[in-house]
């Protein structure tokens, strides 16, 4: 008897030891996603959107020691997720090296994973159909291949190429404006007639991917750009005041609905050699959206939480540019500005530019080396700190809220 019971514990021990070492190894062996299934909308940019986030998600969360890895590719492994968290992290600081690391994985796993090909990926934006191509479509292709070739440049040879930076008359404005239309943007299109490879359009659509997930949304790119500053949700309606007015009044809703009336998620805004550009052919889209970019992009060094009570929040990119933020209740919507400072360009030759400009910037030196005591005054954007910086560093105080910035 005791026979028997001894062989029958053997039995289950031995049949227990089977059933772990397969369920380890199916473990080890089997693919976190499940297999895509598809469909005549999987290639959408909602769905690889979704497939991106949540596959990020499962790379990042994966309990490594259950999957019985040896101990050098549990090392490797751990490696790999600690620097894809990280870069996650710092992506939404304005970190360009991050920003890249985490768009040439989502590159990869499109590719390798979601396979995307030639085929279908005009799904997601219809490349070879101009005609069914949004503004920012457009936009999204000008500049990738213009960067290819000038690199942080790109956004500064478009406006300077087509003559851009000019005040010009829009419908429905009594006196001319800076601003970028949208029938401007097409025009630009139809004269490049690029030829796009599928790399190309590959790296358009996970740049699009990318600043809806962990970028700065339409602006995303631009900030980027060597410009000296970008803001967004600094004019137009906030929706809670369309709200109260399409209740009463029934035309305005019509007009809400057609998008002619401004709204704050539609202000994106540039400064481009002292002037303010609107780029009236981009959009947030929702004031989500907006609320969205303006809650991660002053996030850098952990400044303190932006709340109804704490309504703004003055604080620097990990790129050195200055970055302010409002909310609801201190400003009317949310909204924030950047400033990027380029001291290499920020000499007196520069920034003077009338005629008689020597004796004028030979004046401020000397005025400056005298110890005088000078106000420069102006506008936002009239570069006034870069005018300071044209002179020598040591003779120059700021009464500033923090160094280098200007007061709200």
């Amino acid at each position: 008897m005791n026979f028997v019971n001894l062989f029958m514990i053997l039995v289950v021990l031995a049949g227990a030891g089977f059933l772990i070492a397969r369920n380890l190894k199916k473990k080890q062996d089997e693919k976190v996603e499940e297999e895509v299934q598809v469909d005549d909308k999987t290639y959408t940019l909602e769905k690889m959107t979704a497939f991106v986030k949540k596959r990020l998600d499962e790379i990042t969360k994966i309990n490594l020691y259950d999957i019985g890895l040896s101990e050098e590719e549990l090392k490797r492994r751990k490696n790999k997720k600690y620097e894809l968290k990280k870069a996650l992290k710092g992506c939404t600081y304005g970190d360009v090296n991050d920003k890249k690391y985490v768009k040439q994985l989502i590159y990869d796993l499109l590719l390798k994973e979601y396979e995307v090909s030639e085929i279908n990926i005009s799904t997601a934006i219809p490349f070879d159909i101009p005609s069914l191509l949004t503004a920012q479509d457009k936009f999204d292709i000008i500049l990738y291949m213009y960067k290819q070739e000038f690199g942080y440049e790109a956004l500064t040879e478009i406006i300077k190429k087509y003559d851009l930076a000019q005040l010009k008359y829009v419908a429905g404005e009594a006196k001319p404006t800076y601003v970028i239309t949208e029938e401007e943007i097409s025009s630009i299109f139809e004269k490049e007639a690029f030829v796009l490879t599928f790399e190309d359009k590959l790296n358009v659509v996970v740049q699009r991917i990318y600043q809806h997930y962990k970028g700065y949304s339409a602006i995303d790119e631009i900030r980027d750009m060597n410009i000296d500053g970008i803001s967004g949700g600094v004019s137009g309606l906030p929706e809670s005041f369309l709200s109260q007015v399409a209740q009463i009044d029934g035309d305005y809703l019509e007009q809400i609905v057609e998008h002619k009336v401004p709204r704050a998620c539609d202000s994106i805004w540039i400064m481009f050699q002292g002037k303010s550009i609107r780029l009236a052919f981009l959009s947030f889209g929702t004031e989500a959206e907006l609320k969205r970019v303006c809650q991660n992009i002053y996030k850098y060094n952990n400044p303190g939480q932006l709340s109804d009570t704490n309504g703004y929040k003055i604080n620097e990119m990990k790129d050195g540019s200055r970055v302010v933020v409002v909310r609801p209740s201190m400003s009317e919507t949310w909204a924030f500005f950047v400033r990027k400072f380029d001291v290499k360009r920020a000499t007196l030759e520069q920034i003077v530019r009338f005629p008689g400009k020597e004796e004028a910037i030979d004046l401020l030196k000397y005025l400056v080396k005298g110890a005088r005591i000078i106000s420069l005054t102006g506008e936002q954007g009239c570069r006034k700190n870069n005018n300071a910086y044209g002179n020598d560093r040591k003779y120059i105080r700021n009464n500033e809220p923090s160094y280098y910035r200007n007061s709200i």
